[in-house]
């Protein structure tokens, strides 16, 4: 299944919805989304997503995207039913974004 950008998707079935919701997390008291979980919406790579947000950071409200602790990453991966909770390898947290 290819992912297709949100401009162009059609959200229209109960399972849409479902599918978008079940990615929404609660961190800090507010619903959020992980930049991996927003990218793939968008269909694009999460390191373009961040890329695009730090050189463009004017157009985004100053409570976007932030850093997790690294209590805030064991918490969420301990929320994850597998042990691979899915996430990059790499040695960088998540940055979450504010959903609406």
């Amino acid at each position: 299944m290819t992912t297709q950008p949100v401009s162009t998707m059609t959200m229209n079935t109960e399972s849409d919805a479902r599918l978008i919701a079940h990615r929404i997390r609660f961190i800090r008291g507010q619903k959020i989304l992980l930049d991996a979980d927003l990218a793939a919406l968008y269909g694009v790579e999460t390191r373009r997503l961040n890329e695009q947000v730090r050189r463009n950071s004017e157009r985004f409200p100053a409570d976007f995207m932030f850093q997790l602790t690294n209590q805030e990453i064991a918490n969420l991966k301990s929320q994850f039913a597998t042990s691979s909770w899915g996430g990059s390898r790499k040695p960088r947290s998540p940055s979450p974004s504010t959903a609406p």
